[in-house]
């Protein structure tokens, strides 16, 4: 078994499709899949994950039938956005973008907080990476109640029946997605605490990496455990066969990127995607245009 195989073998053992028994503590964030890997090691099997990933995109773009809806959450500094350039690098940017969802805007919170996300999912044949998503209206406003003042909500807020319909509403709108024919993966890059200080300083410390960095990075740190509950809640009401949690040890960031680059192959190799095949009448007329050009002087 070479290292490739042995690699996506391990990927089971990181997705959560059913969230009772699940408990964020459980996972280490310092995993590295104990396969003796090295970063360099890992450095060339992503080379080798990122050609087969482009040609199994080609394929799903030409068929224009299902499509992949790609979720990237996780606490500042847990390498979301490295995350999506490495596999952005590895596919045709025609079928692939990307949906970043900051704070809502007026038009925004004057919708169900649903509707920002429904309007950016993929059309048949594409992938759209969200990077944060609808978890941010359990995440961000669980941590501070306060924000849910600017909703224009009617009953009680943030009671467990508040959350507990929010949930719903998010299991239902990828379930939706999933009967559509969108492919539905939601990845939680799992950070230790002491990682996100290492990260942190670097950003301050290094002065090409500075622009990286937020007043706000500090004062969330200081919900950090707030943040891991919420975190646990949501993965527990929403980890669904249809709609999968990958819990991706995030502490190495080149183990991180191959465990999200892995989990989409494998999800898309399962769809068995063949090159769609012309109607005869089509193919008669194709040979000819062969033909045509074959014996052009």
């Amino acid at each position: 078994m070479n290292k490739l195989t042995k690699f996506l073998h391990i990927l089971d053992s990181y997705h959560i499709t059913e969230g009772d028994k699940f408990r964020l503590k459980d996972h280490n964030p310092n995993d590295d899949g104990n396969l003796g890997l090295t970063k360099e090691d890992g450095s060339e099997l992503l080379k080798e994950v990122k050609h087969r990933l482009q040609d199994l995109q080609e394929l799903l773009y030409a068929n224009q039938k299902q499509s992949v809806l790609i979720i990237l959450q996780g606490m500042d500094a847990a390498g979301k956005d490295g995350t999506i350039k490495h596999v952005m690098s590895g596919v045709n940017p025609q079928g692939v973008s990307v949906a970043s969802f900051k704070q809502p805007g007026p038009t925004d919170l004057l919708h169900g907080f649903l509707w920002r996300i429904h309007a950016a999912a993929p059309q048949a044949g594409r992938i759209v990476i969200f990077n944060r998503s609808q978890y941010e209206d359990v995440l961000v406003t669980r941590v501070h109640p306060e924000l849910l003042d600017r909703e224009h909500l009617t009953g009680p807020i943030d009671t467990p029946e508040f959350w507990e319909g929010r949930y719903k509403d998010i299991r239902h709108l990828e379930h939706y997605f999933s009967r559509q024919g969108t492919l539905v993966l939601k990845f939680f890059l799992n950070i230790s605490a002491d990682e996100q200080k290492e990260r942190l300083l670097s950003r301050l410390e290094e002065p090409e990496k500075r622009w990286k960095f937020s007043s706000s990075d500090l004062k969330e740190r200081e919900y950090w455990d707030q943040y891991q509950t919420a975190y646990e809640d949501a993965i527990q009401a929403t980890a669904r066969p249809y709609a999968p949690w990958i819990i991706v040890p995030a502490n190495h960031k080149w183990y991180a990127r191959l465990v999200v680059i892995g989990t989409i192959i494998r999800a898309l190799t399962h769809l068995q995607l063949q090159l769609p095949q012309p109607a005869p009448d089509v193919t008669q007329r194709l040979d000819d245009y062969l033909a045509r050009l074959k014996n052009e002087k």
